[in-house]
């Protein structure tokens, strides 16, 4: 069975991690913004994964699944804030939040 070396595992989860940084970073809408953070949640639990298989151990497999959690609880604060925002503006451009006062 062949393995997939440990430093391509961490490129990938470098690329993606900077993927999701360029459309944080250039983006303005709300939901995109969310799907960036969830990619770059993503990038991290590869790279606990590579990490973990390079060492023959559990542990990246269950900062994963912890990653996994995460993320589940920011997907649905982050939708149910976007439901508001929107409520709120009627538009999802984050440059609209600068109007909105406590």
């Amino acid at each position: 069975m062949a393995t997939v070396p440990v430093a391509h595992g961490l490129l990938l989860a470098g690329v993606l991690f900077a993927l999701g940084l360029v459309a944080l970073l250039g983006r303005r809408n709300v939901i995109f913004m969310l799907l960036a953070v969830e990619i770059m949640l993503n990038a991290a639990g590869v790279a606990f994964i590579a990490a973990g298989a390079r060492w023959g151990r559990v542990d990246g497999q269950v900062m994963f699944l912890f990653i996994l959690t995460m993320a589940a609880a920011e997907v649905s604060v982050g939708l149910a804030l976007v439901l508001q925002f929107y409520n709120r503006t009627r538009t999802l451009d984050v440059d609209a939040a600068t109007s909105m006062k406590g």
